[in-house]
């Protein structure tokens, strides 16, 4: 199924991609990414919901849907028919990854449930994403990201104590279980090496971020603490924050560490603290959190964010500019490193994305192209892949399968 570029790790590996919004597309993005040849089923006329997110678009265009579909190819197909689910039952008896994230049981509903695929491809690795997992009380409740941030206690920990908990600004549940998913086909993947079987990977947007809650939970469980909303700090570790600049703007500076903190207290031209019993241990400046914040947001105010940003560097204290998309596009380290890309494209010129994560040195991804059109490789995919002729790939567009 793979076309002319074989770069990538995973050049050679078949992926159907079913569903649509995030969580499992962003799984097909990454593998995508890595050279595995992604096949992204769309319902014909309508197409995937993101092809028209954004709250800024591009001559009517969504500029989410270049992103998180590039590199993949578009097959038009109405799933529900039986015909549409004929074709996607002969492409997944020759793929290697499903990777869909739809309701629990929709898959079963239309005759592709995991087993009977399984038995007629036993390699192939099901990934499904869902809101709350496959099994569990909650498994067929309808799940967004949002909803899984703030059951899964993410939104409970950001912002202010006197202040609803907002969202972060991204989709962070959903990305983080279209990671989970990459994870766990690549982790099956090898499995298949030695059994020859594939299986299920089954990912829920609460597990995901249940994932990254660190010590949150095993604090609640030995201690009774519950961990809440404390602004821009974590709480016992300082000086971590952001400090105001005498330009009137932010500073992040992460001066935590004991070694670190010296060097902070010698930029500061206030050695002394390194050597207080206040603040010359890492408990003892968490327990005197906002008075150590004090002290160094009084230094940062008398210079401006170019000559900190300098001064910390110079001095060895990790320190940075709080960045918007313009500061982003413009930092020469993300430019040279190829963490930015431009990517050409008829529809939108040269495109400025992030590039390709993570890098490998010897088989390394790239971005070949950036979101199809709606069905641009349906004829490519039934024709050379299927076998189906031009009359009857025509017949299934006339009757709307297609």
């Amino acid at each position: 199924m793979s076309e002319a570029s074989n770069a990538g790790s995973l050049a050679g590996l078949n992926v159907i991609e079913m569903g649509s919004f995030i969580a499992g597309p962003f799984c097909g993005q990454l593998l995508a990414d890595q050279g595995a040849d992604v096949i992204k089923i769309e319902p014909p006329g309508s197409g995937d919901a993101m092809r028209q997110w954004g709250t800024v678009q591009h001559e009517g265009k969504s500029l989410w849907w270049p992103v998180i579909a590039r590199n993949k190819r578009s097959l038009t197909l109405d799933l529900r028919k039986p015909e549409g689910v004929e074709i996607a039952a002969q492409l997944l008896s020759q793929a290697d990854i499903l990777v869909e994230n739809f309701r629990p049981g929709t898959l079963e509903r239309w005759g592709l449930a995991p087993a009977q695929l399984l038995e007629r491809n036993r390699g192939l690795i099901v990934a499904r994403v869902s809101g709350f997992g496959q099994t569990g009380p909650y498994a067929e409740r309808v799940g967004f990201g949002a909803v899984a941030e703030a059951m899964a206690g993410m939104r409970a920990l950001g912002g202010f104590p006197d202040r609803p908990p907002p969202r972060a600004g991204l989709s962070l549940g959903d990305s983080l279980a279209g990671m989970f998913t990459t994870i766990g086909v690549l982790s099956a993947l090898n499995a298949r090496r030695t059994t020859g079987r594939g299986q299920i990977v089954d990912v829920g947007i609460t597990d995901a971020v249940l994932g990254v809650l660190e010590s949150v939970l095993s604090e609640y469980s030995a201690t009774g603490l519950i961990r809440e909303r404390a602004g821009t700090v974590l709480p016992g570790i300082a000086p971590s924050n952001l400090y105001p600049t005498a330009d009137h703007q932010w500073i992040l500076i992460a001066g935590n560490g004991d070694a670190i903190f010296r060097r902070l207290a010698q930029v500061m031209d206030r050695p002394e603290l390194a050597s207080d019993a206040r603040f010359s241990t890492h408990r003892a400046r968490g327990d005197r959190q906002q008075e150590l914040d004090g002290i160094v947001a009084a230094w940062t105010r008398t210079c401006t964010l170019a000559d900190l940003l300098s001064i910390l560097e110079e001095s060895g204290v990790p320190a940075g500019p709080v960045s918007d998309a313009a500061e982003i596009s413009r930092n020469p380290h993300f430019l040279e490193r190829g963490a930015l890309v431009q990517v050409p494209s008829e529809e939108y010129g040269a495109l400025t994305m992030q590039g390709v994560v993570p890098r490998l040195s010897d088989s390394p991804g790239e971005i070949r192209w950036v979101g199809p059109a709606l069905g641009e490789h349906t004829d490519q995919i039934l024709g050379e892949e299927l076998g189906y002729d031009s009359d009857a790939i025509d017949d299934l567009r006339r009757r709307g399968i297609v």
